[in-house]
C-alpha cells in the first residue's frame, strides 16, 4: 500500500472538518492549531499574557519526577474516517519546549461521541512511545488495516506540538452515502494517481469538500513554454454511472485553462470545452456511462480550483464499498454496527471477532447498507 503523503489526504485537517475536542492542558498555546492545514509559524519576541506566542499547542511544565509516566494529551476527531498510513508530529519551532517522547492511538467509534465517552473506548496503538526531536518533522509509518474515527496524541511529560499529521485513506461510511455521490471526492475515497504539474499547489486541492476560499485551495501548474498540455489522473471512489460533472475555475482570473477535457476508463465523459475564469461550469454527461478512473486534461495550463463527477454507484461497487467498510472496522465498533443491524449482542460480537463483511450483514440491513437498488 502506498503511504506517500503527497497521495494521501491529511485526515486530521481542519480542512476536512476535523476538531481537536479535548486537551488535558493548553495553557500555554491552543489545543486547535494542532489541525491547522497551513504550515507553523514563529515570529520571534512576540509575547502575549502568557508569554512567547506559539503556533501549536503547547503544555505548562509538569514538576513530577522523571520517569514518573505523567503525560499530557490531546484527542483529534478525524474529519474524514480512514485508514491512517503516517503519522507526522511536528514540533516546529519548538525547540527547548518540546516533549522529548510521544506516542499516537486510535479508536473506530459509532456517532459523535463525547470526550468522556472515548475513555472507555478500545485504543490501538499506531506510534509506540517513541522518541522525538525538536523544531522537526517527526514521522511515523503505520502498518493497522483498520478503518479509524479518533486519534489520541500523547506527550511525555510535558510541552509543545506545533501540527499533527494524520496521512491515510479515507473510508467512507455507506449508510451515509446517498444514491448520487460525488465519485470524485476525497471524503468519499477518491484520490489523485498522478498529474503533470503542480508547480504552484497540489492536484489533491481539486478533491477537496466545499468551495474553493482563494486561488491557493485549488490546482495551479507552472506557465507551459512547449506544445503540450497539462493533466490530472483521480481514481474514483467506485465504478459509478456519471451523471453530471463539474470544472470549477473559481478564483482564477488570468490564470484559468481555456479549455479542459475530461476522459475516463472507456472514452470521454466530456470533449473539448472552452471555459470562463472563475466560474462554476456544470456539464450533463449523456448516457450515464460508468467510470472507475478519470484524466482531467487543461489547455494548455493553468488552474482548477474543484473537480465534481457526480454518479451512482453500480450495485457491484456499492457492494463492495460496504464489505471493505465493515472488514476494517474495529472489533468493537463491528460488533455495535452488526448489534444495530439486528444481530443478537452475542451473535454481533462472535462475527465481528471473525471479521466478517457483508454476507454477515441480516437481510434487513442490506437496505441500510444500501445493497438493494435498481441501479446498474
Amino acid at each position: 500500500m502506498n503511504s506517500d503523503t503527497t497521495q494521501w489526504a491529511d485526515l486530521a485537517s481542519r480542512s476536512l472538518g476535523a476538531s481537536v475536542i479535548y486537551a488535558n492542558d493548553e495553557l500555554f498555546a491552543d489545543r486547535e492549531n494542532l489541525i491547522k492545514p497551513e504550515d507553523p509559524v514563529f515570529q520571534p519576541h512576540t509575547f502575549g499574557n502568557k508569554g512567547q506566542i506559539m503556533d501549536g499547542w503547547e503544555t505548562r511544565r509538569r514538576r513530577e519526577p522523571a520517569g514518573s509516566g505523567h503525560s499530557d494529551s490531546a484527542i483529534v476527531r478525524l474529519g474524514v474516517p480512514g485508514v491512517v498510513h503516517r503519522v507526522v508530529v511536528d514540533t516546529s519551532y519548538f525547540t527547548g519546549n518540546y516533549p522529548p517522547e510521544v506516542s499516537v492511538e486510535a479508536c473506530g467509534a459509532e456517532g459523535y461521541p463525547a470526550p468522556a465517552e472515548l475513555a472507555a473506548a478500545q485504543w490501538t496503538t499506531l506510534v509506540p512511545r517513541s522518541a522525538v526531536a525538536g523544531d522537526a518533522r517527526n514521522e511515523f509509518d503505520v502498518a493497522v488495516e483498520q478503518r479509524f474515527t479518533h486519534i489520541r496524541l500523547t506527550i511525555f511529560p510535558d510541552g509543545g506540538v506545533a501540527r499533527l499529521r494524520v496521512h491515510g485513506e479515507p473510508v467512507p461510511d455507506p449508510r451515509l452515502l446517498p444514491a448520487t455521490i460525488d465519485l470524485a471526492a476525497l471524503e468519499n475515497g477518491a484520490v489523485v494517481t498522478g498529474c503533470s504539474n503542480m508547480f504552484y499547489s497540489s492536484p489533491a486541492n481539486l478533491l477537496m469538500p466545499g468551495l474553493a476560499r482563494v486561488m491557493g485551495d485549488g490546482w495551479e501548474t507552472a506557465r507551459r513554454r512547449d506544445q503540450s498540455n497539462d493533466w490530472v489522473a483521480v481514481r474514483l471512489s467506485c465504478a459509478g454511472s456519471v451523471e453530471v460533472v463539474e470544472l470549477d475555475t473559481s478564483h482564477f482570473v488570468g490564470n484559468a485553462p481555456g479549455w479542459a477535457a475530461l476522459g475516463y476508463d472507456g472514452g470521454d465523459l466530456m470533449a473539448r470545452t472552452a471555459l470562463q475564469p472563475d466560474t462554476r461550469h456544470r456539464f450533463a454527461v449523456a448516457g450515464g456511462p460508468v467510470a472507475e478512473q478519470v484524466r482531467l486534461d487543461v489547455y494548455p495550463d493553468g488552474g482548477m480550483a474543484r473537480l465534481r463527477v457526480f454518479g451512482m454507484p453500480t450495485r457491484q461497487a456499492r457492494a463492495a464499498l460496504a464489505d471493505r467498510f465493515l472488514r476494517l472496522l474495529p472489533e468493537a465498533q463491528l460488533a455495535t454496527v452488526l448489534g444495530a443491524a439486528g444481530l443478537a449482542p452475542d451473535e454481533a460480537a462472535w462475527k465481528a471477532g471473525s471479521r466478517g463483511g457483508v454476507a454477515d450483514l441480516p437481510p434487513r440491513a442490506h437496505e441500510r447498507f444500501r445493497l438493494v437498488r435498481n441501479n446498474p
